[in-house]
Protein backbone atom coordinates (compact mmCIF):
# COMPACT_ATOMS: atom_id res chain seq x y z
CA UNK A 1 0.00 0.00 0.00
CA UNK A 2 1.56 3.29 -1.11
CA UNK A 3 1.74 6.38 1.09
CA UNK A 4 -1.16 8.22 -0.57
CA UNK A 5 -3.48 5.24 -0.30
CA UNK A 6 -2.48 4.75 3.33
CA UNK A 7 -3.15 8.42 4.06
CA UNK A 8 -6.54 8.32 2.37
CA UNK A 9 -7.48 5.14 4.22
CA UNK A 10 -6.55 6.65 7.59
CA UNK A 11 -8.44 9.87 6.79
CA UNK A 12 -11.59 8.07 5.67
CA UNK A 13 -11.59 5.74 8.66
CA UNK A 14 -11.16 8.72 10.96
CA UNK A 15 -14.08 10.56 9.32
CA UNK A 16 -16.29 7.50 9.70
CA UNK A 17 -15.48 6.95 13.37
CA UNK A 18 -16.05 10.64 14.06
CA UNK A 19 -19.59 10.30 12.72
CA UNK A 20 -19.14 12.46 9.62
CA UNK A 21 -21.38 10.11 7.62
CA UNK A 22 -24.89 9.10 8.58
CA UNK A 23 -26.00 5.44 8.44
CA UNK A 24 -27.15 4.67 4.90
CA UNK A 25 -25.33 7.68 3.42
CA UNK A 26 -23.77 6.93 0.04
CA UNK A 27 -20.00 7.31 -0.16
CA UNK A 28 -19.23 8.56 -3.65
CA UNK A 29 -15.66 8.50 -4.96
CA UNK A 30 -15.55 11.95 -6.60
CA UNK A 31 -16.82 14.03 -3.63
CA UNK A 32 -14.59 12.07 -1.25
CA UNK A 33 -11.58 12.59 -3.49
CA UNK A 34 -12.27 16.33 -3.57
CA UNK A 35 -12.72 16.48 0.20
CA UNK A 36 -9.48 14.60 0.84
CA UNK A 37 -7.48 16.29 -1.90
CA UNK A 38 -6.68 12.95 -3.51
CA UNK A 39 -7.26 11.19 -6.82
CA UNK A 40 -10.07 8.66 -7.28
CA UNK A 41 -7.85 5.58 -7.37
CA UNK A 42 -6.61 5.69 -3.74
CA UNK A 43 -10.15 6.59 -2.63
CA UNK A 44 -11.55 3.57 -4.50
CA UNK A 45 -8.94 1.27 -2.96
CA UNK A 46 -9.52 2.73 0.51
CA UNK A 47 -13.27 2.15 0.22
CA UNK A 48 -12.63 -1.47 -0.73
CA UNK A 49 -10.41 -1.85 2.34
CA UNK A 50 -13.06 -0.29 4.58
CA UNK A 51 -15.66 -2.72 3.24
CA UNK A 52 -13.30 -5.58 4.06
CA UNK A 53 -12.95 -4.17 7.59
CA UNK A 54 -16.73 -4.13 7.92
CA UNK A 55 -17.06 -0.37 8.33
CA UNK A 56 -19.08 0.21 5.15
CA UNK A 57 -21.28 -1.91 2.89
CA UNK A 58 -22.24 -2.08 -0.80
CA UNK A 59 -24.93 0.41 -1.82
CA UNK A 60 -27.99 -0.75 -3.81
CA UNK A 61 -27.32 2.23 -6.10
CA UNK A 62 -23.73 1.09 -6.67
CA UNK A 63 -20.56 1.87 -4.80
CA UNK A 64 -20.67 1.95 -1.02
CA UNK A 65 -22.75 3.34 1.81
CA UNK A 66 -22.29 3.86 5.53
CA UNK A 67 -23.64 1.01 7.61
CA UNK A 68 -25.21 0.98 11.05
CA UNK A 69 -23.78 -1.05 13.92
CA UNK A 70 -25.53 -2.61 16.88
CA UNK A 71 -24.36 -2.16 20.44
CA UNK A 72 -24.14 -5.96 20.63
CA UNK A 73 -21.65 -6.06 17.75
CA UNK A 74 -19.40 -3.54 19.46
CA UNK A 75 -19.65 -5.17 22.88
CA UNK A 76 -18.85 -8.56 21.34
CA UNK A 77 -15.81 -7.14 19.54
CA UNK A 78 -14.57 -5.56 22.79
CA UNK A 79 -14.93 -8.85 24.66
CA UNK A 80 -13.13 -10.81 21.95
CA UNK A 81 -10.35 -8.22 22.02
CA UNK A 82 -9.97 -8.97 25.72
CA UNK A 83 -9.59 -12.69 24.98
CA UNK A 84 -6.95 -11.99 22.31
CA UNK A 85 -4.98 -9.54 24.43
CA UNK A 86 -5.29 -11.71 27.51
CA UNK A 87 -3.86 -14.71 25.67
CA UNK A 88 -1.04 -12.57 24.25
CA UNK A 89 -0.14 -11.47 27.79
CA UNK A 90 -0.23 -15.10 28.92
CA UNK A 91 2.18 -16.14 26.17
CA UNK A 92 4.60 -13.40 27.21
CA UNK A 93 4.39 -14.46 30.85
CA UNK A 94 4.90 -18.15 30.16
CA UNK A 95 7.55 -17.84 27.45
CA UNK A 96 9.39 -14.91 28.99
CA UNK A 97 9.32 -11.35 27.72
CA UNK A 98 12.55 -9.95 26.21
CA UNK A 99 14.29 -7.28 28.27
CA UNK A 100 13.84 -4.66 25.57
CA UNK A 101 10.09 -5.27 25.49
CA UNK A 102 9.87 -4.97 29.27
CA UNK A 103 11.79 -1.70 29.14
CA UNK A 104 9.37 -0.35 26.56
CA UNK A 105 6.37 -1.48 28.61
CA UNK A 106 7.79 0.26 31.67
CA UNK A 107 8.27 3.41 29.61
CA UNK A 108 4.57 3.22 28.81
CA UNK A 109 3.74 2.83 32.48
CA UNK A 110 5.82 5.87 33.36
CA UNK A 111 4.21 7.94 30.61
CA UNK A 112 0.77 6.89 31.79
CA UNK A 113 1.62 7.75 35.39
CA UNK A 114 2.64 11.26 34.32
CA UNK A 115 -0.61 11.72 32.43
CA UNK A 116 -3.17 10.44 34.94
CA UNK A 117 -1.62 11.00 38.36
CA UNK A 118 -1.77 14.76 38.64
CA UNK A 119 -4.25 17.05 40.40
CA UNK A 120 -6.18 17.63 37.18
CA UNK A 121 -5.69 16.22 33.70
CA UNK A 122 -5.79 18.56 30.70
CA UNK A 123 -6.55 17.76 27.06
CA UNK A 124 -2.84 17.28 26.31
CA UNK A 125 -2.70 14.69 29.08
CA UNK A 126 -5.63 12.82 27.52
CA UNK A 127 -3.81 12.82 24.18
CA UNK A 128 -0.63 11.56 25.83
CA UNK A 129 -2.56 8.77 27.54
CA UNK A 130 -4.18 7.70 24.27
CA UNK A 131 -0.78 7.49 22.58
CA UNK A 132 0.65 5.55 25.51
CA UNK A 133 -2.35 3.21 25.64
CA UNK A 134 -2.15 2.38 21.94
CA UNK A 135 1.58 1.70 22.26
CA UNK A 136 1.12 -0.48 25.35
CA UNK A 137 -1.43 -2.75 23.71
CA UNK A 138 0.55 -2.91 20.46
CA UNK A 139 3.72 -3.95 22.30
CA UNK A 140 1.98 -6.86 23.98
CA UNK A 141 0.40 -8.11 20.76
CA UNK A 142 3.57 -7.78 18.72
CA UNK A 143 5.78 -8.98 21.54
CA UNK A 144 4.01 -12.30 22.01
CA UNK A 145 5.13 -13.34 18.52
CA UNK A 146 1.85 -15.00 17.57
CA UNK A 147 0.96 -13.83 14.07
CA UNK A 148 -2.52 -15.38 14.23
CA UNK A 149 -3.40 -13.25 17.25
CA UNK A 150 -2.14 -10.17 15.45
CA UNK A 151 -4.31 -10.92 12.41
CA UNK A 152 -7.34 -11.38 14.64
CA UNK A 153 -6.62 -8.07 16.34
CA UNK A 154 -6.33 -6.29 13.00
CA UNK A 155 -9.85 -7.45 12.16
CA UNK A 156 -11.23 -6.47 15.55
CA UNK A 157 -9.85 -2.95 15.72
CA UNK A 158 -11.36 -2.23 12.33
CA UNK A 159 -14.76 -2.22 14.02
CA UNK A 160 -16.07 1.06 15.45
CA UNK A 161 -15.11 1.61 19.09
CA UNK A 162 -13.38 -1.77 19.41
CA UNK A 163 -9.76 -0.56 19.38
CA UNK A 164 -7.91 -0.16 22.70
CA UNK A 165 -8.39 3.62 22.92
CA UNK A 166 -11.75 3.95 21.17
CA UNK A 167 -13.89 3.72 24.32
CA UNK A 168 -11.81 5.74 26.76
CA UNK A 169 -13.88 7.38 29.50
CA UNK A 170 -16.41 9.92 28.23
CA UNK A 171 -17.96 10.84 31.59
CA UNK A 172 -19.61 14.21 32.03
CA UNK A 173 -16.64 15.64 33.94
CA UNK A 174 -12.91 15.37 33.27
CA UNK A 175 -12.40 14.53 36.93
CA UNK A 176 -14.64 11.47 36.68
CA UNK A 177 -12.98 10.46 33.43
CA UNK A 178 -9.57 10.80 35.07
CA UNK A 179 -10.61 8.38 37.81
CA UNK A 180 -11.59 5.78 35.21
CA UNK A 181 -8.28 6.25 33.42
CA UNK A 182 -6.39 5.81 36.67
CA UNK A 183 -8.21 2.52 37.21
CA UNK A 184 -7.35 1.37 33.69
CA UNK A 185 -3.72 2.32 34.17
CA UNK A 186 -3.50 0.42 37.45
CA UNK A 187 -4.49 -2.60 35.41
CA UNK A 188 -1.65 -1.86 32.98
CA UNK A 189 0.76 -2.02 35.92
CA UNK A 190 -0.77 -5.31 37.11
CA UNK A 191 -0.50 -6.88 33.64
CA UNK A 192 3.18 -6.01 33.34
CA UNK A 193 3.82 -7.30 36.86
CA UNK A 194 2.15 -10.63 36.00
CA UNK A 195 4.22 -10.92 32.81
CA UNK A 196 7.46 -10.25 34.71
CA UNK A 197 6.59 -12.83 37.36
CA UNK A 198 5.69 -15.49 34.80
CA UNK A 199 2.10 -15.65 36.02
CA UNK A 200 0.40 -16.75 32.82
CA UNK A 201 -3.10 -17.37 34.15
CA UNK A 202 -3.11 -14.08 36.05
CA UNK A 203 -1.84 -12.14 33.03
CA UNK A 204 -4.58 -13.64 30.88
CA UNK A 205 -7.30 -12.91 33.43
CA UNK A 206 -6.11 -9.31 33.83
CA UNK A 207 -6.06 -8.81 30.06
CA UNK A 208 -9.63 -10.04 29.76
CA UNK A 209 -10.77 -7.96 32.72
CA UNK A 210 -9.07 -4.86 31.35
CA UNK A 211 -11.54 -4.49 28.47
CA UNK A 212 -14.47 -4.38 30.89
CA UNK A 213 -13.74 -0.67 31.35
CA UNK A 214 -14.27 -0.16 27.62
CA UNK A 215 -17.47 -2.20 27.73
CA UNK A 216 -18.78 -0.19 30.69
CA UNK A 217 -18.00 3.04 28.85
CA UNK A 218 -20.02 1.74 25.90
CA UNK A 219 -22.92 1.13 28.28
CA UNK A 220 -22.49 4.63 29.68
CA UNK A 221 -22.54 6.13 26.18
CA UNK A 222 -25.75 4.27 25.32
CA UNK A 223 -27.41 5.45 28.52
CA UNK A 224 -26.31 9.08 27.94
CA UNK A 225 -27.02 9.59 24.20
CA UNK A 226 -26.95 13.41 24.36
CA UNK A 227 -23.55 13.46 26.05
CA UNK A 228 -22.28 10.75 23.70
CA UNK A 229 -23.39 12.78 20.69
CA UNK A 230 -21.26 15.71 21.88
CA UNK A 231 -18.14 13.80 22.90
CA UNK A 232 -18.31 10.86 20.49
CA UNK A 233 -20.21 11.87 17.33
CA UNK A 234 -19.51 8.45 15.82
CA UNK A 235 -21.99 6.93 18.28
CA UNK A 236 -24.77 7.87 15.90
CA UNK A 237 -23.64 4.87 13.85
CA UNK A 238 -24.76 2.64 16.70
CA UNK A 239 -28.34 1.43 16.64
CA UNK A 240 -30.44 1.91 19.77
CA UNK A 241 -30.94 -1.02 22.10
CA UNK A 242 -34.31 -1.62 20.61
CA UNK A 243 -32.69 -2.32 17.24
CA UNK A 244 -30.06 -4.68 18.49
Amino acid sequence: MDSQQSRVLVQLRDLILKGEFAPGERLAEIPLAETLGASRTPVRLALASLEHEGLIEPSPAGGYQMRRFTSREIADAIRVRGVVEGFAARLLAEEGAPRQLLRELHECLEAGDKAVYKPQMELDDYAAYVEMNDTFHRLILEGCGNSSLQRMMDLLIGQPFASPSAMLPMQSSMQEGQQWMQQAHRQHHAIVQAIERGQGSRAQALGEEHVEIARMNLEYALEQPELAAKLMPGMRLVASRGRG
